[in-house]
This record gives structure tokens, sequence and C-alpha cells, in this order.
């Protein structure tokens, strides 16, 4: 993935870490998520998990924003400063090749059909849970899945 400004995000940067991966767009009737995305930051970052917002305008064009007013506005709105990369595909043959690999490994019911699609990624690189879009980042399914790939996290507190 790039980052806003340009700078590359590999995947294997965030290795030993949980990492829940989330296209968003900020005029989606689902950005409301981005608070609840901005929550499991504040609740889990301490503990291992990072969130990676990937803006998509691939849906409805529901981002029509640049690349440097997506985080201020998303900041503003919604309190999100977890990361969020640049604009990116995440569907057809321009998608990103993680969005790629994701629709071949795991079938193409677990690809994207719209905005605030979720991808739960263990320590080892594999994606260990996807959410669709209508599922809150904060309802207990995915908080239950983000809990147990935490607590496997090599160096996860013995007792909480």
């Amino acid at each position: 993935f790039a980052m806003p400004h340009g700078d590359p995000l590999a995947l294997k940067d965030l290795k030993g870490k949980a990492v829940l991966i989330v296209n968003t767009a900020t005029e989606c009737g689902f950005s409301g998520q981005l608070s609840g995305l901005q929550d499991l930051h504040e609740t889990y970052a301490d503990r291992g998990l990072v969130v990676l917002g990937v803006p998509s305008n691939d849906f409805g064009g529901q981002e029509p924003r640049a690349d440097g007013e997506i985080a201020k506005f998303c900041e503003g709105k919604y309190g999100a400063t977890f990361a969020l990369t640049a604009k990116t595909p995440v569907r057809g043959k321009a998608a990103h090749p993680f969005y790629r690999w994701a629709a071949d490994t795991l079938g193409s019911a677990a690809r994207p059909y719209w905005n605030f699609h979720k991808y739960l990624i263990g320590p080892g690189g594999r994606v260990v849970a996807w959410f669709p879009t209508p599922a809150p980042p904060t309802s207990a399914g995915v908080t239950r899945a983000i809990e147990a790939v935490l607590a496997d996290l090599p160096d996860a507190p013995e007792s909480r």
C-alpha cells in the first residue's frame, strides 16, 4: 500500500501485529463506521492491533476527496487518527494486489462488494476473518475475532 504522501507501506512491516484492513469512503452511508474504527484503534493499538483504512472510490464514487483531504476530513468529523493509505482501487483488474489476493484466496464471497468491508490479518500475515460492510467495527463478532488474535500475539499479556 502507499501512504497519502507517496511513502510505501509494506504489509511485511506489520509482521507480528494484528491488522484490520477496511476500505473506506467518506461520503458512504456507512461512513459512521469511521468512529467505530477509531474506537478499535484507541482500545487495541497498545495491544498490537493496527487499524488500516484504505480509501477507495470504487463504489458509487463515494470517495471524491484527494489523498491530503481524506485524513483531515476523517479526523475532523469522526476523530479518526488511525492510519489511512492513499486512495486505492479495491476491486477489478486495477485492485491493489492485497485485494486481488484476498479474493483469489478466500473466494468471491469474501471480496468487497461495497465500502467498509473488513479483513482481519493475523501476525503471520494470514486472513483470520473477514466481515461484510454492514458489520459494525465494534460489533461483538468483530471484537471477539480481534481479541482472539491479540491473545495469540507473542507478547500478549498473560492475564487480562
